[in-house]
């Protein structure tokens, strides 16, 4: 990162081609918004106060993504074209001097070492710009990069404007380019909106550049798959695969183990330890963060969780927003939300949910039951059937257990109640009334058998 870049970030239009409502920029790929890669990317070249997002369409949902982000925006009312949207910065950005990097909302695969090769080089050079090229097969539909006999960038000529010569050539346009911030903006009035569209083409300083006898070079990307843009949903899908296989060969080069990662999904944003086995068909997504010696089960999908070392979610098993603690075990089957934690070496079972409830360490909870808006201790065994009364019809009650309590199967708990330190709840009870500590609570009436029934019912 260099404290004298400054990133542009091109994120104004609609993208029409996407058939969407949402803006182009905010669609979602490896579990970000597609202008957040830009940020982070962007990130990687210059600090915060000196990356600016250009918003248009849908701007307060942009905005939103970068301020979270902690960089600044720069709003284009109007879509006037590329050179319009950074001359709709021109109050803030022309003082700034320095380098001056533009890059574009739509492109997540680009990487921030990328623009740090393209920034660097202008720097060495000294050229009033550089452009990020790349050499492609079939450079049908880009801007060609024209050169001089010394190998110098003249022009980039687009497709339709070129002769037949110029459409041969392969090495074409990225819509990337680092700046001196100087000349960019002692030449950007040159830009003038005489084509089809009445708009003004930041394309177009690359030839305003060099009739004015400055020197404009390029920089080719290593990787041209780094250049997708997103149009559309395929392209979407294409750079999410992209993306998430980018993640699992970064988790599984440094300790993790991933069983068919072809399989597996997820977010960039994940964190996963050393030792920690993940097994088919998970799905772990948004600020995850999993610690050493786990296990994610085939199938589980976990959310904003967090897992501490030695945890193990088992198969098919879900967890939101949520936390494991050391050697806990979840699951199969289960479902932990809003803000449920488990302690340290706590189980929950097959069909148990638990929401916004605290299971102490040690506790278990092993089969088909419900927990919520609870507060339970620690060794605490709570019998198969088990659920909690939480919701009165108009708000939510609590249920506190104590340590070493024992809930017998199929006991209903009706909440707002306390169950103290080492209270015994009988099986099939219907608790209403607090339990103190050390006592027995019986709530089910009597058994009753009538060994003629049959007889007489005949």
């Amino acid at each position: 990162m260099s404290s004298d870049v400054t990133v542009v970030i091109l994120a104004a239009g609609q993208g029409t081609r996407m058939k969407s409502r949402i803006a182009k920029v905010l669609h979602r790929a490896g579990g970000r918004a597609l202008v957040e890669h830009a940020i982070v990317a962007a990130l990687g070249v210059a600090p915060p106060e000196r990356i600016f997002v250009v918003v248009g369409h849908q701007a307060e949902a942009v905005r939103a993504v970068a301020e979270a982000a902690g960089v600044r925006t720069i709003e284009q009312k109007e879509q006037l074209g590329t050179g319009h949207a950074v001359l709709c910065g021109a109050s803030v950005l022309a003082d700034l001097g320095g380098r001056m990097v533009v890059t574009v909302g739509d492109c997540p695969l680009i990487r921030a070492e990328t623009l740090q090769v393209l920034a660097e080089r202008q720097y060495q050079s000294a050229a009033a710009a550089v452009v990020l090229t790349a050499d492609v097969p079939d450079s049908t539909g880009y801007g060609r990069i024209i050169r001089d006999h010394n190998g110098a960038v003249m022009a980039i000529i687009e497709q339709k404007a070129a002769s037949e010569a110029q459409r041969r050539v392969k090495e074409i346009n990225s819509g990337i380019y680092c700046f001196d911030s100087a000349e960019f903006w002692r030449h950007i009035r040159g830009i003038r909106p005489d084509n089809p569209a009445n708009e003004y083409y930041l394309t177009d300083m690359i030839g305003i550049l060099h009739a004015a006898g400055l020197r404009v070079a390029a920089t080719k990307i290593a990787d041209p798959g780094e250049l997708l843009g997103i149009n559309d949903r395929v392209q979407l899908a294409e750079a999410d695969c992209i993306l998430r296989d980018r993640k699992s060969r970064e988790l599984m080069l440094s300790g993790v183990t991933i069983e068919k990662p072809e399989t597996v999904t997820i977010d960039l944003d994940v964190k996963v330890g050393m030792d920690t086995i993940i097994g088919p068909f998970a799905r772990i997504t948004g600020n995850t963060v999993i610690g050493e010696d786990c296990r994610v089960g085939a199938c589980a999908i976990l959310h904003d969780a967090v897992l501490e070392d030695g945890a193990e979610v088992f198969a098919f098993s879900m967890v939101s927003s949520s936390k494991l603690g050391a050697n806990a075990h979840a699951g199969p089957y289960a479902r932990l939300r809003m803000g449920a934690e488990m302690g340290e070496n706590a189980h929950v079972g097959n069909f148990v949910e638990l929401k916004n409830t605290k299971l102490g360490a040690g506790s278990k909870s092993m089969h088909l039951a419900y927990l919520g808006d609870s507060q339970i201790g620690q060794k605490v065994n709570v019998g198969a059937g088990t659920i909690t009364c939480n919701y009165d019809g108009k708000k939510k009650h609590a249920t506190v257990i104590g340590d070493g309590v024992f809930v017998g199967s199929n006991s209903t708990l009706v909440a707002p109640l306390g169950i103290e330190d080492g209270a015994y709840v009988g099986a099939g009870s219907v608790i209403t009334e607090a339990v103190p500590e050390g006592a027995l609570a019986l709530g089910r009436a009597r058994q009753v058998v009538k060994t003629e029934w049959k007889r007489k019912g005949a």
